[in-house]
This record gives structure tokens, sequence and C-alpha cells, in this order.
């Protein structure tokens, strides 16, 4: 067995490198860091492969003289604590291992010049040995260029990913210290392409919608609460897509704790329980979040990167987050999808007929009455949406028409639109979506997703109420067999599940016995409704919140419960649906994310027509 040894500077410089600096990306975000503790107002940032070949970071702020240059290249040599105590830290770097680990893996030069003085300094380290110490001319402020990374540590180099991926990793980076400083000024370029450039002191939701993407300033609402005690609160702002405005991926959720970007389960967590009964289990929220709470609430030392954090209190957080975003949420009331997508718009431009028919008519002719009545007789009638041309007339000249729904006529219905934000009911097309006049447009309804969400809020607000959580007791107890394990879960929340109106009980090892349904699904199947229920226990377990937990039962309730696509409704039932939509916060989105309506302008429907 080898003997114990003290291992050289050099080798200890490379392991904290791989701690703090495994890939460009890592690097760029110590140096950028170091940038905004140094008081810095502009930092821009210029990369080369990415940040495989060059990374530079130029700052105006404080700088710093020879001997500090001197200094920051050694291991635990900070600025950043004053003191001991280092529960207390409110800086983003605090360890002293960046500037070396970088050194020791890369070619570093520093440059930097205070404000009071009248020429800068430059150091060069090359993989740990200093090549240049001399003055330099810069503006105050800091330049730091990192060259080359692991180009002398092959066994780490191999492992980089390519110039595209790396550079995809300093732009999250980038995009993540960005949103967290709104005062300060960020530029980022690649290849000599600017990426892009914020201003400082700009509004917060101005920088986050910049940064991620310009519509979601239209399709979020913004988020401003405070909890805790008068002398140490803790806040929580930033802004919230509405469930309609999601992403298949979770990579557009930006969390920040004391301006600190970082990725934590508990705060995904909470995230993603907030939005349990409105989006798709493979649907992800597009938000920013920025926790602010007293230093010693929180400890950001867990991890070598800072990008993991541990909360004194982490339930207190978790509940903190998650009725907050809600309540925000619910702020957006009936907001759905802002405008029809500009796929389905083009879909309404034009027909294949219509080319067929002006490149089949003479010019000669063009727009004569006798050259349109010839057409005509050629396709048998005028081409409508649901009909295509079928040859001459004579072999088809009267072209046959498949209804694809039922208009329901709206006599009875009354006729002031401006009454009503949703509209008056008009029709219903397919027997799934109901058409309806609003003063500035046309409103579509998707009537199963709307119901869904109906029924959810009408559960919820009877789990709230006193004599709430009604049930109806079936006349046969029904016996519904499942897995045992399945079997034993639904015992486990048999208690929970009976405050919400439905009263089970164990019925052998593999069956349970269903006596009471909730009142507002009392038509549902409770077989489908125990194995759906039996799923979402064992896909989230036993880790959510109590109230999370029930959401998740409510919203499997709900989608048994709802009007499905398909059924015929009359002007009364739609014209009710609209009105219960109206009253009722999040009607925009269903339980799955999915928007419940959509509007057409008139400016649009003009715009079809040609009159715009």
């Amino acid at each position: 067995m080898a003997r114990i040894r003290r291992l050289p500077e050099s080798l200890i410089n490379r392991i904290a490198a791989g701690e703090v600096v495994e890939r460009p990306a890592a690097a760029l975000k110590e140096l950028v860091e170091n940038a905004i503790d140094a008081g810095a107002r502009q930092i821009s940032v210029t990369l080369e492969q990415g940040g495989l070949k060059g990374i530079e970071v130029t700052d105006d702020g404080i700088g710093m003289t020879p001997e500090e240059i001197a200094l920051a290249l050694e291991r635990h040599a900070t600025s950043k604590l004053p003191d001991e105590a280092i529960e207390e830290v409110a800086t983003l770097g605090f360890r002293g291992e960046a500037l070396p680990s970088i050194a020791s893996v890369a070619r570093l030069t520093i440059e930097s010049r205070p404000r009071s003085a009248s020429q800068g300094w430059r150091r060069v380290v090359d993989h740990g040995e200093t090549i240049a110490d001399e003055p330099a001319a810069l503006p105050p402020g800091t330049r730091i260029r990192v060259e080359n990374v692991f180009a002398r540590v092959p066994a780490r180099r191999k492992f980089l990913r390519t110039a595209r991926s790396e550079y995809g990793a300093c732009h999250d980076i980038m995009r993540r210290l960005a949103m967290a400083r709104p005062a300060i000024g960020f530029t980022l370029s690649n290849e000599g392409r600017r990426i892009f450039a914020v201003q400082p002191d700009e509004d917060l939701g101005t920088r986050v919608s910049r940064l991620i993407a310009r519509e979601l300033a239209d399709n979020a609402v913004a988020i401003d609460c405070t909890r805790g005690q008068v002398d140490e609160p803790v806040r929580l702002t930033g802004l919230a897509g509405l469930p309609t405005y999601n992403r298949g991926v979770a990579d557009h959720q930006y969390l920040f704790v004391n301006g600190r970007p970082v990725k934590d389960r508990l705060l995904t967590g909470a995230v993603r329980g907030a939005y349990a009964d409105m989006l798709a289990r493979d649907r992800h929220a597009v938000l920013a979040l920025f926790l602010d709470i007293p230093a010693h609430l929180v400890d950001v030392n867990v991890h070598p990167a800072k990008t993991e954090v541990r909360f004194r209190d982490p339930q207190a957080i978790r509940g903190m987050i998650v009725s907050g975003l809600r309540q925000a949420l619910d702020t957006g009331d009936r907001r759905s999808a802002q405008t029809p997508s500009q796929s389905a718009m083009r879909a309404w431009q034009s027909e294949p007929w219509q080319a067929e028919l002006h490149a089949q008519t003479d010019l000669s002719t063009k727009g004569s009455a006798f050259a349109v009545k010839e057409r005509v007789a050629e396709f048998g009638a005028f081409p409508t949406a649901n009909t295509r041309p079928h040859g001459h007339a004579g072999e088809n000249a009267a072209p046959v028409f498949e209804p694809q729904g039922r208009a329901e006529t709206a006599e009875e219905a009354p006729q002031d639109a401006a009454r009503f934000p949703m509209g008056i009911a008009r029709g219903q097309v397919a027997e799934t979506y109901i058409v309806a006049e609003a003063e500035d447009g046309l409103v579509l309804v998707d009537q199963h997703a709307a119901h869904e969400r109906l029924v959810l809020e009408r559960l919820r607000a009877a789990g709230a109420g006193e004599g709430a959580r009604r049930s109806q007791a079936l006349l046969i107890p029904q016996v519904v067999e499942l897995d045992e394990t399945d079997c034993d879960r639904i015992e486990g929340a048999a208690e929970k599940l009976g405050t919400l109106g439905l009263v089970v009980e164990r019925f052998g090892p593999d069956a349970m016995l269903v006596r009471a349904m909730p009142g507002a699904i009392r038509g549902g199947d409770p077989a489908k409704l125990l194995q759906d229920i039996a799923d979402d226990i064992a896909v989230n377990g036993d880790a959510l919140l109590l109230e999370e937990r029930l959401d998740l039962v409510l919203a499997t309730m709900a989608c048994h419960g709802s009007v499905r696509a398909g059924r015929r409704l009359n002007v009364t039932e739609m014209n009710a649906l609209l009105r219960e939509m109206e009253r009722t916060p999040r009607s925009g989105q269903c339980n799955h994310g999915r928007p419940t309506w959509v509007k057409l302008s008139m400016s649009d429907v003009e715009k079809l027509f040609g009159r715009k």
C-alpha cells in the first residue's frame, strides 16, 4: 500500500480546477461573477469557438493594483470575506479558488487598473507558470482573457463537447447572470457576432422578457409577495408564464436566490407543484423567480460551483413559492393564448383550388362575369372550405358535402355581445368547439378543456367550503379490482379522498369498494378514476405537500367529470359555459396547460377577406 504523501501545489491546483472549471462555461461564470462583485456597471464578454479557444471578460469595476493581481492568483485569497462569518456572505464568489484554478489549466491574462491609478498592470500565467508581469495600458477596470482551456490536460480536453455545445452552455450562463443583475449592462459576442446587449438599470420584467423571449411579456404575470417577520422578510418576485405558454423542456426556468443563479431541486419541485393542475406532465412552465432571503436563513456554501443552496426551513420556502405562484396566476384570470398561431392563420389564407382556378382562367377573360360563370359550371358550385374540385361538369357536377359539425342557431340567445367578455354563443362546430361573437372578434372555445377547468375549480371551492365535500352515495357500492400495490396506495389516501367526496374502503387484497362519488362527478367511472388516482400517487409519492397531492387528485376527478368532445350542446348550455368561464379564475387554460379558448380579432377577420 502506498505511503501517505503531501501533494505538489501544481496537482492541488489541477484537482481544484476539476471542481471549479469543468468546462469553459464554468470559467466564464467565475470571471463574470468576479466582475459583478467588483462593482462593475458594464460587463462585456467575447467568446472564440464557444469558449474553447478563448474567453475575454471586460468590466469597469474598481480594478486591482499589481500586488492585488499577484495575490488574487494565490489559492484561498479573496477580498469577499472581510471576516470569518462565511454564513453571512453576500457576494457571488468567495472561495478564492477560481483564478488560480483557471490559471493552472489554461493561459490566463489579467489586465487591471484601479480608478485612481494612472496606468494598469498585466500578468500572464500559462498553465501555472508566470510568463509576464508588466505595465499595461487600459481604461479603469479589469480585462481577463482565458485561452486554450485544458490544452495541456488531454485527459480533460477530450471530454469537452463541440464548440456549438460549449457556446450554448456559455450563453445560458450569461443569460442567467444578466437576469440576476438588471442594474448592470451586459454584452455577449461569439466569433465576432453580437448575441445580445442589454443596458443597465432595466426594469426586471423588461430584462427577463428580452433574454428569454419577447412574447413572454404578453404571456406572463408578475409576482411580488412577501412572507416572514417584519425584520426578516422573505420576498419572491419575478415573471411567471401563463400555463398556456409552456415548453417541452425545463430549460426556460430561471431561479435565483439573493441574486445568485441556482439549480435547486427544492425550488424546481415547488414550481412543478404550483403548475401541477395546469400543465401536462410532459410540459414545463417558463418563468424567472427571484427569492430574496436573509443570509443566515440560507446556506450557499454547499456546492463548489455554488449552484445549489440549502434553506433552514425548506417547507416554508416551498409553500411560499407554490402559493405565491398560484396567487399570481389567479390574477391572469381568463387569459389564454393571446393570438392564434401564425401557422393556424396561414391555413385560412388560400386553398389549393384557388391557385388552380386562377392558373386555368384565360387572361383575356379574367374578371369577366362570363368567365366566372363558366368556371362555376365546370366545378359544379362555388368551392368552399369543405369542398374541392372533382373534375369537369358532367363527371361530378354536384360535389358531395360532408358536414364536419353542427351549427346550433342562437335565436334565443341574448344579442348584446358587448355585455360579455367571452361573447354570445352563435354555434357549435364538430360537436367540440363553441363559436361565440364578442364585441371585438370571434371566440372559439374547446368545450371539454373549458369544462374540465370549471369542474376542477368547483371541486376546489367545495373543498374549501364548510359543507363542501359533498358526495353522492352509490345505490350499489362498486367493487374495483386493482393491483395490490395500487390498493395500498388508495387505502393510504382513503381519509384524504373522503374529504373530497370519494368514499372508498379495502375489499380484499386486490380490490377496493367505492361507496360514494364526489357530487360534481357522480356520473364518472369509479374504476378508471381509482386507477388514475393510484397512478398519480405512484408518480408523485410522498414528496408533495398535502395540498398539492389533493390538487392532483382533484385534477384527475375533474377530467372524469367534464363535458366530453363530441357532445351536442344547445345554445343555453353554451352560453352558461361562457358565463361560468367569465367568473372562474384560470379558466383560460385546462388542467393540462392547453388553452381553453382563442380569439380571432375583427381586424384579423377583415384581413382574411381583403378588407384591410
